[in-house]
């Protein structure tokens, strides 16, 4: 007994050996539970998403990946921190060991930070009925901004954790702030209006967009601006911010398309058969495929023809449908007329007004004469 008393009697570093054994078995099982602890939260994480169990699966889907971007550089710290609390040391090694302790914690804070808000993100994208290629395609832009913050605020904190006085420097950085603003206020306009974007999510990757004279399908989304390739094969470059300020038509969401055409029909035809021809217009319509009928009405006389205005829909949003289906109704419709001996008025034909004036990839349907 008396050589394990002299053998507590012995110092290092100004601690007792007795000290160091007990720090050091703390540190070891530290550094040993705390992998442990990670393996069981991934095991738990298999478990439930095995089990489907959706509500408590996300907690731990959260955790797990919280445990997964946790350092082994973390870990040796913090069972250091645990193991050294009872344990005294030169001041100015303390010195150093705080500053190290204290900017490997908000480093970890960081990194479990922007995980926390990739996983946001995620998870709502899954969440979404919708399209979720604007999430995608935007991720990049809400983690870098995510990002800035959350380290600033970080580096902050562990500034003012090691005591120095950050008042003077949130002032000289809030100064120095609104001088970079103003010298980049198009960038950062840019910026905001590209989170914006993300955020409000008016369109997304594969949308065909007009915007002003412009045209073309989204081909990219980014931090300063969104790229269109055009049908002619072009890129368009358009400024985030000039975007949001402009009329923006999304053609990317369509559900079904309008179409509207005339059919101009002589004066000399018999009441009788002008009767009968919008139940033929619309016999036609509803034995095309993938359209339903709207109206066929003889709405105009004007001074060469009497004017019929037919309106259908096609119920798929793609342009090449639209075309396929006005195609067969005007050949129906010419073919149907002319064994109903319905005179067309033989004059030249007005130019064809698409509403919008778009290319063919885009034309929303449009508004045609039939003579």
């Amino acid at each position: 007994m008396s050589g394990w008393h002299a053998l507590g009697q012995v110092t290092f570093l100004g601690n007792a050996l007795a000290d160091w054994g007990f720090a050091l078995a703390i540190f070891l099982i530290t550094f040993t539970v705390l992998p442990l602890v990670k393996r069981l939260i991934a095991a738990q994480q298999r478990r439930l998403a095995a089990l489907g169990a959706h509500r408590m699966y996300l907690a731990i889907e959260l955790s797990a990946l919280l445990a997964q971007r946790t350092s082994a550089l973390f870990l040796w710290g913090a069972a250091l921190w645990l193991a050294s609390r009872d344990l005294s040391f030169p001041a100015r090694l303390e010195r150093w060991l705080t500053a190290a302790l204290v900017l490997l914690f908000w480093m970890q804070v960081a990194f479990w930070a922007n995980a926390a808000v990739r996983f946001a993100i995620d998870a709502r994208r899954r969440r979404s009925t919708g399209p979720d290629t604007l999430l995608k395609s935007s991720m990049e832009v809400i983690l870098f901004a995510a990002g800035l913050l959350i380290w600033g605020v970080a580096v902050l904190l562990a500034l003012d954790n090691l005591g120095v006085e950050i008042r003077p420097l949130l002032a000289g950085l809030g100064i120095g702030g609104i001088a970079l603003a103003l010298a980049v206020q198009t960038v950062l306009a840019d910026l905001l209006a590209s989170l914006s974007i993300a955020l409000d999510k008016p369109f997304g990757l594969g949308d065909f967009l007009v915007v002003d004279d412009c045209q073309g399908s989204v081909e990219h989304i980014g931090v300063k601006s969104t790229r269109l390739r055009s049908i002619s094969g072009e890129q368009i470059i358009i400024a985030n911010g000039d975007l949001l300020k402009a009329r923006v038509r999304n053609f990317g969401r369509l559900t079904e398309r309008r179409a509207l055409f005339l059919l101009d029909v002589h004066y000399e035809t018999p009441v009788a058969t002008l009767a009968a021809v919008p139940r033929a217009v619309r016999e036609i319509i509803e034995a095309t495929p993938d359209t339903r009928f709207d109206r066929c009405h003889l709405l105009r006389c004007t001074d060469t023809a009497l004017q019929y205005e037919v309106v259908f829909f096609v119920t798929r949003p793609e342009f090449k449908a639209y075309a396929d289906a006005q195609q067969s109704i005007n050949l129906r419709i010419l073919e149907r007329l002319r064994s109903m001996e319905v005179a067309f008025v033989a004059t030249a034909p007005t130019p064809v007004r698409l509403h919008p004036p778009l290319a063919p990839a885009a034309d929303a349907g449009g508004q045609q004469r039939l003579l």
